[in-house]
């Protein structure tokens, strides 16, 4: 009961960290993350949705895939997860951290591969692509981050359609700088 208490903690930790990283840095820069996360922030910018909603309702599908390949505690705890970084972009919203776009991606990259990782060490994930990657990698041939990257090729373009390529850039720069953390 103690490791369950303590690693729901955890998970909880690292969502709101990611929240703020997007709430605090990303969002207010016109910047996105990759993956389910991505397409839930360009979505609530071009509809006006709550954003812990989309990110929510979007990934609980992908999540249930998850299931027969990852068992169901991992199903569990990564619903927790991304419950929490839904309640968490709530509770940050309009907290700015910074408008300067050069200090917004890197603390906003450094701050987000925090929080990701908290999560990830704790068996749980925040993002349906990470989990569509695993599932169908052996079946399509493809590795994870190969089926991961072509997910984000195609977010990162619509990303530059949408808020500038420059922005769209900054959003790459981003996530290199959450993978390095």
């Amino acid at each position: 009961m103690r490791n369950t208490f303590v690693r729901l903690c955890f998970l909880t930790l690292g969502a709101f960290i990611a929240a703020f990283a997007l709430e605090g840095f990303l969002i207010p820069n016109k910047m996105i993350d990759g993956g389910i996360i991505g397409i839930s922030m360009m979505l609530s910018s071009i509809t006006k949705a709550n954003l812990g909603l989309l990110i929510l309702f979007i990934n609980t599908p992908f999540i249930f895939l998850a299931l027969k390949k990852l068992g169901k505690a991992f199903v569990i705890q990564t619903l927790y997860a991304v419950a929490m970084l839904g309640l968490g972009v709530n509770v940050f919203h309009h907290h700015v951290a910074t408008d300067d776009v050069l200090l917004a991606t890197v603390f906003g990259g450094v701050v987000l591969g925090i929080g990701v990782g908290i999560v990830l060490r704790n068996n749980a994930a925040m993002d349906g692509t990470e989990i569509i990657s695993i599932r169908f990698a052996k079946k399509l041939g493809f590795s994870i981050g190969e089926i991961i990257m072509f997910f984000n090729v195609f977010i990162y373009t619509c990303a530059g359609f949408l808020y500038g390529w420059d922005r769209a850039m900054y959003s790459v720069l981003c996530i290199l700088l959450l993978i390095k953390s």
